[in-house]
């Protein structure tokens, strides 16, 4: 039986304080999450459970329990604390699926510190741009990250330590980098917990937005309350499973649902830090024996493509439910992996700045391959006239998906960024820029984006970031950037670029500007494709009109060109 139960039974008088019983929280208390997810987990008698199976590429593995998590933890937090990081001060986390990346993210929150995780591929600008925003005081990496910050340590003053956790001691050291090492650190038994409340500044997410620079995503440790109840009604955890979420905690579903929910739970997980590849995955989940899977629609559909064949080769009867995030999981990956697995991948969707999950399909409730399913219960969801902002009432109309503000996992606010947070809001819902229609039994069915914004793989891409890079290209004097169709990743960079006089279009110049915006943004902003045009669509008053490209790259009626500047 479902943790859940009947969706019509628990979405009847449902009530947040579900969640904070569970918890054992009042309002008013102190809520930290880094100690509810180790401290509290030990103090319940489950000190000696396993809480980490982790292993890398080349086979190595390190386990821990979450007597060994409260101690990592704390041992982290008293170093931090130690340089003088105190509450509210930024620190950045910016490391491959390494253990100190799980634990390093507790014992930041434990000190009332604000954790930022970044992605580790990430390019010194795309780095720079997010920890200017922020004014990070620290960040926490490798060797083989450290020269990108090297290469922008100078133009932030308010950086003030660089703390490489794998320092081996060949090359010196450079201003403001400091050597940990977990494993010779002495544990710290005790540390005092910063007293974080409900509305406590916990994590920093950065997103990226159609125009302007990434935002920081504004969370709360009240979160916890949201992203508990959710990971136990929707991925369905029990005290004896072992549950894998692919996510990297650069991206908020890995830290939400890889690093909060399955900890607070007191829940078994494992970390894979290696590549993708169909068989190091199934031959992952037959070793662990996992039991609950989260992943998003771009692996199942690699999955797909690598065939039915090589999952005969391995002993998947472990699986017990299969949950998807980040995109539109399409109604042939549902039906494929219910034929493959014996469970169906139920999508869910939420974002960044939702924090938990909103609409998403549940254990037990009837699967409509190809929709997100259902609101969760506390959620208050619908779709949106896009000018009045009404909701709309009849089955089947395409509006904006909005959602009642009051769920204890919303964003709190964009960083430094007031006026672009309160644009989020309109006639009392918030507005996640997706479109959708709901049917007449109340599923929801994604149609869309409403801007320019570009997913791929279930990572959001800024064609604003990307295009500002692309300028900074010598060859290059105008750049748009749209999303082009793609059978795995739903879509993918496209650049269109107009060259300065004297450089020659070419596959070789292609190559270079790829790799030029590989380096400086991340591998995930990097074009799949470059157009070479002699001048790019644009108003009159000199915008660049990114939907007449779409439109051509998607097979889409290009719609009113009444502000197209005149061809000459």
């Amino acid at each position: 039986m479902p943790n859940i139960g009947s969706y019509d039974e628990r979405i009847k008088d449902f009530d947040w304080s579900i969640s904070e019983k569970e918890l054992g929280y009042k309002d008013g208390d102190v809520i930290n999450i880094g100690w509810y997810c180790s401290d509290r987990i030990c103090q319940m008698g489950k000190a000696d459970k396993l809480a980490l199976l982790w292993e890398n590429a080349t086979g190595r593995e390190k386990n821990y329990t979450f007597n060994d998590v409260r101690l990592a933890s704390n041992t982290i937090g008293s170093f931090l604390r130690g340089l003088g990081i105190n509450d509210g001060d930024r620190v950045c986390l910016f490391l491959d699926k390494i253990p100190e990346l799980y634990l390093g993210f507790l014992g930041i929150l434990k000190i009332g510190a604000v954790a930022q995780p970044l992605f580790s591929a990430f390019g010194d600008e795309s780095l720079y741009v997010r920890l200017a925003n922020a004014e990070t005081t620290a960040i926490i990496t490798q060797r083989k990250h450290v020269a990108k910050v090297r290469k922008i340590r100078d133009q932030m003053p308010y950086l003030k330590h660089i703390i490489v956790v794998d320092y081996d001691g060949r090359k010196p050291l450079r201003e403001r980098e400091i050597a940990f090492s977990l494993e010779e650190q002495t544990p710290v038994e005790d540390l005092e917990i910063f007293p974080t409340k409900a509305e406590s500044t916990s994590v920093l997410h950065y997103t990226s937005g159609t125009t302007g620079q990434p935002k920081g995503v504004q969370h709360v440790h009240y979160s916890l309350i949201s992203q508990y109840l959710t990971a136990k009604w929707v991925l369905d955890l029990r005290d004896d499973d072992i549950y894998w979420c692919t996510a990297d905690p650069g991206w908020v579903t890995g830290t939400s649902y890889g690093i909060i929910a399955p900890w607070s739970l007191g829940i078994t997980q494992c970390v894979q830090d290696a590549g993708f590849s169909a068989e190091a995955w199934y031959r992952f989940i037959q070793k662990r024996k996992v039991t609950v899977w989260y992943s998003a629609p771009t692996a199942i559909r690699s999955l797909m493509k690598a065939g039915e064949e090589i999952v005969k080769k391995f002993d998947l009867s472990c699986l017990r439910h299969l949950a998807s995030v980040g995109e539109p999981l399409n109604a042939e990956a549902v039906i494929w992996s219910e034929r493959v697995f014996g469970h169906a991948f139920l999508d869910t969707y939420w974002q960044t700045e939702t924090g938990s999950i909103m609409l998403t399909n549940f254990p037990g409730m009837k699967i409509k391959p190809g929709s997100m399913g259902k609101a969760f219960p506390g959620v208050e969801a619908t779709v949106l006239d896009p000018k009045t902002y009404e909701p709309l009432t009849e089955p089947g109309q395409v509006g904006l998906i909005g959602f009642k503000p009051g769920w204890p996992a919303m964003m709190r606010g964009y960083w430094n960024n007031e006026a672009t947070y309160k644009g989020k809001f309109h006639n009392g819902w918030y507005l996640s820029g997706d479109r959708s229609s709901i049917d007449r039994e109340g599923y929801f069915w994604f149609t869309g984006r409403d801007d320019d914004v570009i997913n791929t793989g279930g990572h959001l891409v800024s064609p604003f970031e990307v295009e500002s890079a692309l300028l900074e290209h010598e060859a290059v004097a105008e750049s748009a950037v749209v999303a082009k169709p793609d059978e795995v990743n739903m879509e993918v960079v496209k650049a269109f670029v107009a060259l300065k006089p004297g450089f020659e279009a070419n596959a070789d110049l292609e190559l270079k500007i790829m790799n030029f915006i590989r380096k400086k943004l991340s591998p995930l902003a990097m074009p799949q494709e470059i157009e070479y045009v002699n001048s790019l669509p644009k108003t009159r008053s000199g915008k660049i009109m990114r939907r007449v490209l779409h439109a051509k790259e998607w097979n889409e009626e290009v719609g009113d060109l009444s502000t197209l500047e005149d061809d000459e």
